[in-house]
């Protein structure tokens, strides 16, 4: 097996109608399986690669093995969105992400949304 220096590498992807690109700021890739399962990639390398008529991603990286998490399902009815949102004064998607994030506990939620607006001024 020869070796190709990155240089002619990129000459001989181009001969094949090929082009690679360096994406920059990635912080973390996810894998998602039906199953449930993830693997992570903190601060990896990522390339576009594009040929003809398709995009591929290549990743460099060490790759952590997430197993399924049991995920309660919550109900979350429109009254207590309409609650939150009009006693934060935020939208109804902000309500319902915060009551999500809070498991519909609508004090938590409240509170979660008005320390976000400290943070924010």
């Amino acid at each position: 097996m020869f070796k190709l220096s990155p240089r002619d590498m990129k000459r001989l992807m181009k001969r094949f109608g090929m082009n690679i690109e360096e994406l920059s700021g990635v912080e973390r890739v996810i894998v998602e399986f039906s199953d449930g399962r993830k693997l992570i990639a903190e601060s990896p390398i990522a390339y576009v690669i594009r040929s003809r008529d398709q995009e591929m991603l290549q990743v460099i990286g060490k790759f952590e093995e997430v197993k399924r998490e049991e995920v309660e399902e919550i109900e979350i009815s429109d009254e207590d969105v309409q609650l939150v949102a009009a006693q934060t004064g935020v939208s109804i998607e902000e309500a319902r992400q915060a009551l999500v994030q809070s498991k519909g506990d609508i004090a938590q939620a409240i509170m979660l949304i008005e320390a976000k607006k400290q943070r924010v001024t």
